[in-house]
């Protein structure tokens, strides 16, 4: 089939480079999010996806609004049979959705219909899941509605952060989108309609909750600050000093929730149960650091209140 991949960060990069390599589909078009400007130079940055598309000679789309009159003309002058789609990153409206005859097939990082949205990955490990997935399923205009072709699932590590999973899901979904789009070209495979049964909804993680909140148990701020990492990392106030805070480890210790305490090899922080060891600090604008190397540096930071 004639494809059209529609994707932007890093986790939609193991999926084009395995359609790339597809001796039975061809990629045609990429559609992307515009280039941004980022850095104290200021430079024109492209998206992952765009930058791989331009190693192979691939015509690029990135229009403000994928309905912008010009887009969906070059989009449908590309002859698209199909538009795979991981992690695009804009609402497709229902005229462009209507121009490949197959559709458009997104891979999304759940089992639906759990933890539809924009951050599935941060969300089943923010509840504790014990398993999650990745499936393929028809675009519409509901929010990760759309009838399912097929699942594959991964268990959630007690130590994964949202980085350490979705790095994995990128991989293992690349393999289900490839044969969802080998099924559907065959004409073998059919879309089922999702469960009513079983929804859960994962909006956006933004800075502000990303927040530790060390009022709460130490295995929820565990799971909190791991399902925000890498981005846009989990952080607290110590003292008058801002800090962005790596994965801790539970302790058998008490301590008042959010007092600090400083010992020989380990920076502790109360919580509404036992304390939890801070591991990575960095200070707002420096580098990141072991809690206690940074706990030496810093100024009255023993007794001190996170919040």
């Amino acid at each position: 089939m004639r494809l059209v991949f529609a994707g932007t960060p890093d986790p939609a990069l193991p999926s084009l480079r395995r359609l790339l390599d597809s001796s039975r589909h061809e990629v045609v078009g990429v559609l992307t999010r515009p280039d941004t400007v980022a850095g104290r130079g200021r430079k024109v940055v492209r998206s992952p996806v765009a930058m791989l598309a331009d190693e192979h000679g691939i015509s690029v789309l990135q229009p403000a609004k994928p309905s912008d009159p010009e887009a969906m003309a070059a989009l449908r002058d590309l002859e698209p049979d199909c538009c795979p789609v991981v992690a695009y990153g804009a609402l497709l409206p229902q005229p462009v959705l209507d121009i490949p005859r197959h559709g458009w097939i997104n891979l999304h990082f759940s089992l639906l219909p759990a933890w539809r949205g924009a951050a599935p990955v941060q969300a089943a490990i923010a509840a504790g899941d014990e398993v999650t997935g990745a499936s393929t399923f028809l675009l519409e205009q509901g929010l990760d509605t759309g009838p399912v072709y097929g699942v594959v699932t991964e268990r959630v590590r007690l130590t994964d952060t949202a980085g350490d999973l979705l790095t994995r899901l990128a991989d293992s979904g690349s393999q289900l989108l490839a044969s969802t789009l080998d099924g559907i070209d065959d004409g073998a495979l059919q879309a089922v309609p999702q469960s009513g049964d079983g929804v859960s909804h994962a909006p956006k993680v933004t800075v502000e909750s990303a927040r530790i909140d060390f009022g709460r148990p130490a295995h929820l701020i565990d799971r909190h600050v791991r399902s925000v990492t890498p981005a846009p990392g989990a952080w607290t106030e110590i003292g008058d000093v801002r800090v962005k805070i790596g994965p801790v480890t539970i302790t058998d210790e008490e301590l008042e929730p959010g007092r600090v305490e400083v010992r020989k090899k380990a920076v502790l922080v109360g919580t509404a149960t036992t304390a939890v060891s801070l591991g990575l600090v960095q200070p707002h604008g420096k580098k990141q650091m072991a809690a206690t190397d940074w706990a030496r540096g810093a100024r009255d930071v023993n007794g001190a209140t996170a919040r």
